[in-house]
């Protein structure tokens, strides 16, 4: 990696070329893609990167896709010890018949006044989609499902779902019920990264309940591209939807998708748009963590220079066929007055393409620098002077 000479005069913005690559793409030659989803989100979950958005940020009714929340909620349960999965949990007449057999929608066709086990009935939720294993989980957590919808809501306004309200378990339709397309996202990732011991539970592509067997909604899941979850989603009011994560080598993508017309545009559409995001972006190691990306300057300390690193490696997403065309830069206001603490934040290193929008990352200072002793502060800056009046 070149660095060429770095121009200073006084205190100023310093910038340190860190790569200067001058082969030309054209801006034909930029990745992108519509879609006949209503609303649409694909990331990239190790840089944050978005690769596609469509209205991802208007309140939508997010049907099922609103499950993944009230699993979210369970999760937590369980990993704080509050609850096992092998606790068993009472199925109230009320959860049969606005969710069971008796209600016509998508059930775990769980028996009234019979218990259920959590592990079950998170099976029931997530992979057959059951609106009574939802009420169940709800009424047991919380008293009743409204008790835990407000509790899903302030837990949303934790975890930054600025988007979203809830008033049931479930999804069913209710016009103060919403979910974005980012926030469906946003609670997806959280599951995938902090409840890694119970995500397999998304990729899991039947259950079997009192005798009766269900597949898995999620299309993606049949299709050899690397899926393993999350959640499907349909109402005629939010029409086809799915937040859908996969990985391909070190690679995972999350895409949420709502509005489709039909279950074949469903699986039509999402295979396509992950296909897209794999073939036409990827991430590019800048440097790993706690490896130097330049040397800062330094104002009266121990040492002339500190080395800028990035806190937890240097990763960005780029468009494939952006990447010769890529210029990385650092950014630091010098030389860095001393004293200077190991992990203290002294720059930014800028990442930029043609077309494409520049990623800023903070840079921190490698190793500690302590401030020099009085006397050879002075004389140093005696020197300073003295050199830049011969200048």
């Amino acid at each position: 990696m070149h660095v060429s000479d770095l121009t200073r005069v006084g205190r100023r913005w310093a910038v340190v070329v860190l790569a200067l690559l001058v082969v030309a793409v054209p801006a034909s030659a930029m990745p992108t893609i519509d879609t006949a989803a209503r609303h649409a989100i694909l990331i990239d979950t190790t840089t944050g990167a978005v690769l596609l958005e469509k209205d991802a940020d208007v309140p939508i009714p997010p049907a099922s896709m609103s499950k993944i929340m009230t699993a979210f909620m369970v999760f937590e349960r369980l990993e704080e010890g509050r609850l096992t999965l092998d606790d068993v949990l009472a199925v109230s007449v009320n959860a049969w018949r606005r969710g069971g057999a008796a209600s016509g929608g998508s059930t775990m066709f769980l028996d009234p006044n019979s218990q259920a086990r959590v592990e079950d009935l998170l099976r029931g939720v997530i992979i057959q989609s059951g609106n009574d294993a939802s009420i169940v989980l709800a009424e047991g957590l919380a008293g009743s499902e409204a008790g835990f919808a407000a509790e899903m809501t302030v837990r949303g306004r934790e975890l930054g779902l600025t988007h979203s309200s809830f008033r049931n378990a479930t999804g069913l339709p209710d016009p103060d019920h919403r979910m974005s397309a980012r926030d469906i996202a946003r609670v997806a990732q959280r599951i995938i990264e902090d409840f890694p011991q119970y995500y397999p539970f998304y990729s899991e592509t039947e259950f079997t309940y009192n005798g009766i067997r269900q597949g898995n909604r999620n299309p993606l899941l049949y299709r050899n591209i690397g899926a393993d979850g999350l959640k499907t989603g349909f109402t005629r009011e939010s029409g086809y939807g799915l937040a859908a994560s996969a990985m391909q080598g070190d690679r995972r993508l999350i895409l949420v998708v709502n509005g489709l017309e039909s279950l074949r545009q469903r699986t039509q559409e999402t295979e396509r748009l992950m296909a897209w995001g794999f073939r036409e972006f990827d991430n590019y190691q800048l440097a790993a963590e706690g490896e130097a990306i330049a040397e800062a300057e330094v104002w009266l300390g121990t040492s002339r220079t500190v080395p800028l690193v990035g806190a937890h490696g240097l990763v960005v997403t780029l468009p494939r066929a952006a990447r010769p065309e890529m210029t990385v830069t650092v950014r630091y206001d010098g030389p860095i007055p001393a004293p200077i603490e190991k992990g203290q934040h002294i720059g930014t290193l800028v990442v930029s393409a043609p077309d494409v929008p520049s990623a800023e990352v903070p840079l921190v200072a490698g190793e500690s620098v302590e401030r020099l002793g009085l006397m050879r502060r002075l004389f140093a800056a005696l020197t300073h002077f003295i050199m830049s009046q011969i200048s």
